[in-house]
């Protein structure tokens, strides 16, 4: 009698393991797709996966759904391990019902949300969905805002991933959304709130999937999404190597990794890499990969306002997070994107213990109708707000320019710095030399018509006055900077820093949350 009970059991999960069926397995396949059981099986660590939910069905009898259902209904969700650490999972079956969202599948989800927050573990999504399953109605549109309630009450408490291996559309993007991070991959994966029949009908656009809300469309315009790659494998690898850097919850610390990269290992190109000519570019992602252990650095939005790069590295085997100008595009300059993109990143950083490490070569903030009218100004208010909230270590370190409030945007001892480093390239003042003579000597200049005496003028008062101010030494005078230090020098005095605040404690004032210029 048990075995013929075995047998039952053991051909029910054959049957959910199958999914929509070995036909639409085969679609998924020809797409360029894995299948949701695929994708958990290359993410999670061999044989580590406790599957929840495998026998759930929808409840539902209108539009013919009483003679259709499949075994878990159209999502795969439970937990296991990635490094021996413990992850949260649910991964969208397209082969069912399109991956469509249901009032089951969505408890389904919620469940093990719940439970991650619970035991303070990662949850990582994989949407591949044609969105609310229609013929449940009101059901499919609860269960969404059930999902999205979790994921706002996750919010910094566990870390959040979401990959898009497929369509994620109308109310099923939010999710998504409200996580910490979100990839996508190339020609197979798309988000949009509106489809492009809406959009033709609406507003007579004609625009195709991939162009609408294809990957390296909220790659590089919308910054939706933080990672791009070329295919699946790549895409969750991603996520493996993410987890890496990331706590399990926002009362760990994250995971050190032995190191032998030696702490002290001089870097004599850096003594050399800040061009004469200021205002000639460099790649600051040089001298991130000089610094760092084994020269390894994970960029986040890699393609989104390219003037500015985060991304995770380790300084003797602990993990950080990075922050630095980047002079090479629109010469370093702060706008509306590179703030927002840098400000949730820094938030996300102290959400989760992670020191921060600011590498400053910023001339300012670029002006601009376009940039006014767009609300520069509070979205610069985002990065500032975002660096005097943050509570874990912050170090920082001015390569070369740091002018006027931009200067105070990065992470500056006045918005709690911890330790504020600068070469000896470093440039700290209201202004640039020559935008500071032109205010400061206006009248004199009217004054003199000759070219040549005017030039000559002009470059003598720009010498006197980079010399008295644009300098490291006058903020190092009033303790502004800690100290200004050797470039090849830089991996030993970051690390040393962090190793001095790894016992840090610091708060903000009670409150029920802040207000963040949004």
């Amino acid at each position: 009698m048990m075995e013929d009970k075995i047998k039952e059991l053991m051909a029910l999960r054959q049957q959910a393991r199958l999914g929509g069926g070995e036909k639409r397995i085969a679609s998924q396949h020809k797409k360029g797709k894995l299948t949701a059981r695929e994708r958990l099986d290359l993410l999670l660590d061999e044989g580590s996966f406790e599957e929840f939910d495998m026998f759930v069905c929808h409840r539902s009898i209108d539009f013919g759904l009483d003679k259709e259902t499949y075994l878990s209904d159209g999502v795969v969700t439970g937990y296991g391990t990635i490094d021996g650490r413990l992850v949260y999972v649910f991964s969208q079956d397209f082969t069912v019902f399109g991956g469509s969202l249901s009032e089951m599948y969505a408890q389904k989800i919620c469940k093990i949300m719940d439970k991650a927050i619970k035991v303070g573990a990662p949850v990582i999504g994989i949407n591949d969905s044609g969105g609310a399953r229609i013929q449940e109605g009101v059901k499919s549109l609860g269960g969404y805002a059930d999902i999205f309630q979790r994921n706002i009450l996750a919010s910094g408490v566990v870390p959040q991933i979401s990959a898009v291996f497929g369509p994620c559309a109308g109310g099923a993007v939010y999710s998504p959304a409200l996580t910490d991070f979100i990839i996508m991959t190339k020609s197979t994966s798309y988000m949009f709130v509106t489809g492009p029949k809406v959009v033709k009908t609406v507003t007579g656009e004609e625009v195709t999937d991939e162009e609408l809300g294809g990957a390296m469309i909220h790659g590089t315009k919308s910054g939706v999404t933080h990672f791009v790659a070329d295919d699946e494998y790549e895409g969750i690898s991603l996520i493996r190597k993410l987890l890496s850097y990331l706590p399990q919850n926002n009362l760990e610390d994250p995971p050190l990794s032995p190191c032998d990269d030696p702490i002290d290992r001089l870097e004599d190109s850096l003594n050399s890499i800040i061009p004469e000519v200021t205002t000639k570019p460099y790649d600051v992602k040089d001298v991130i990969h000089a610094v760092v252990d084994y020269n390894e650095f994970l960029e986040v939005a890699r393609h989104y306002a390219p003037n500015i790069v985060t991304g995770f590295a380790r300084f003797n085997g602990m993990p950080v997070g990075i922050v630095a100008n980047q002079p090479n595009y629109l010469a370093g300059v702060l706008d509306i994107n590179a703030s927002r993109k840098a400000a949730r990143f820094v938030r996300f950083c102290d959400s989760f213990n992670i020191p921060i490490v600011t590498f400053v070569d910023v001339p300012g903030f670029l002006p601009g109708t376009s940039q006014e009218y767009g609300g520069i100004i509070i979205h610069g208010a985002k990065l500032l707000f975002a660096y005097g909230e943050a509570t874990v270590p912050k170090v920082t370190v001015i390569l070369r320019k740091a002018y006027g409030g931009a200067y105070d945007v990065m992470s500056s001892k006045h918005l709690r710095g911890d330790i504020n480093y600068a070469w000896p390239s470093a440039e700290i003042a209201v202004m640039g030399p020559k935008g500071a003579i032109e205010v400061l000597h206006h009248k004199e200049l009217q004054l003199i018509t000759d070219t040549e005496q005017r030039i000559k003028f002009l470059k003598d008062r720009e010498e006197e006055y980079r010399k008295k101010f644009a300098t490291p030494y006058v903020a190092a005078k009033y303790g502004y900077i800690d100290d200004v230090i050797e470039p090849r020098n830089t991996r030993f005095r970051v690390i040393r820093a962090l190793q001095s605040l790894s016992t840090k404690k610091d708060s903000n004032p009670p409150k029920k949350h802040s207000n963040i210029p949004l």
